[in-house]
């Protein structure tokens, strides 16, 4: 094959005038190839570089976020609720800002005894003058529309956040300090018993699972954090269920601290049929000191919002867990 060349100019961005020659036949070919060669290895050093950049940028941004970022959502979460509303309607809207105004009241004080205080009213009364933001999540997205869950009885998950500052203002008022120190993670021991069923609430039992659940969501409404014991811990500890309010506070105490609990809060609850709700007692001891309270009638996800919140109570320097003082 006949092979030769020609050259020609062209005006660069730079302004300059380059010679180029191009090639025909093999030394064309050759040419080409190397060229491409060159620009394959040239490309791959920039991209070696760029990801290099790129893999350093996100290990500092991520250490940025593990000395700023996890401080900042926890203050935030806690001037931060959920509710159920149907629908996505103003007056829906105004009930669920109420329930959730109360929620963060209590959160962030620590005090239980605010929940049904009658003082709240006029303040949840105008709720949605203390919100900065909200939003809605579909409990039943993806799912189609029947009859009218498009437009009132449809379930949403209402998350408000509230003014930090007036909420503070309303604590104030009441006479309350915002709880915004550590708190501590609690170990939470709780045996139910229905009828002939006995067992307690562990971290992997399958007969437990809706008990579970409610005394996570109870911790996160109440701005506190929860470890539970697995069904191996307690059977090495020779726990087996029964009278768990009887079990020496050392055994606890060394059992909540193997699941990384700082604190060990007692909860027992009976089945009543008469009250078609359940008799609780709970206890927690602090510098030596227990404390116990009662209540009966209720489901167990009020009496774990209630035993959390009494723990959050005691430990906030709120009063006593149970008390209205």
């Amino acid at each position: 094959m006949a092979t030769g060349s020609r050259t020609g100019c062209i005006c660069a961005k730079s302004g300059k005038c380059l010679k180029v020659r191009v090639f025909s036949g093999e030394s064309r070919n050759r040419e080409i190839l190397m060229i491409a060669i060159h620009g394959t290895k040239r490309r791959r050093g920039l991209i070696w570089f760029g990801t290099a950049r790129a893999i350093i940028g996100i290990f500092l941004a991520a250490a940025l976020a593990c000395c700023t970022a996890i401080p900042a959502t926890a203050a935030e979460d806690l001037y931060r609720a959920q509710t159920v509303v149907t629908g996505q309607g103003e007056a829906n809207r105004m009930i669920g800002f109420a329930s959730c105004m109360e929620d963060v009241l209590i959160k962030v004080s620590g005090a239980e005894r605010l929940a049904g205080d009658r003082r709240l009213a006029a303040y949840k009364s105008k709720a949605k003058d203390f919100v900065t933001a909200f939003d809605y999540r579909d409990q039943f997205s993806g799912k189609p529309e029947r009859d009218e869950q498009g437009t009132r009885d449809r379930p949403f998950d209402l998350t408000v956040d509230f003014d930090k500052e007036k909420i503070d203002g309303v604590l104030k008022a009441l006479g309350l300090k915002p709880w915004l120190s550590r708190r501590p993670v609690l170990a939470a021991f709780v045996e139910m018993e229905q009828g002939e069923r006995k067992f307690i609430v562990t971290s992997d039992g399958t007969q437990s699972d809706l008990q579970r659940d409610a005394l996570l969501a109870a911790a996160a409404r109440r701005g506190m954090n929860i470890v539970l014991p697995t069904a191996a811990a307690l059977a090495k500890a020779n726990i087996n269920g029964t009278e768990l309010s009887k079990t020496p506070s050392s055994t606890l105490v060394s059992l909540a601290a193997g699941q990384g609990g700082e604190v060990a809060l007692v909860g027992r609850l009976v089945w009543n049929d008469q009250d078609l709700g359940w008799a609780t007692q709970w206890q927690i001891d602090r510098a030596g000191r227990p404390h116990r309270w009662r209540l009966r009638g209720v489901t167990f996800d009020e009496a774990f919002r209630r035993g959390i919140g009494g723990a959050a109570q005691v430990l906030s320097d709120k009063g006593e867990a149970g008390s209205r003082e």
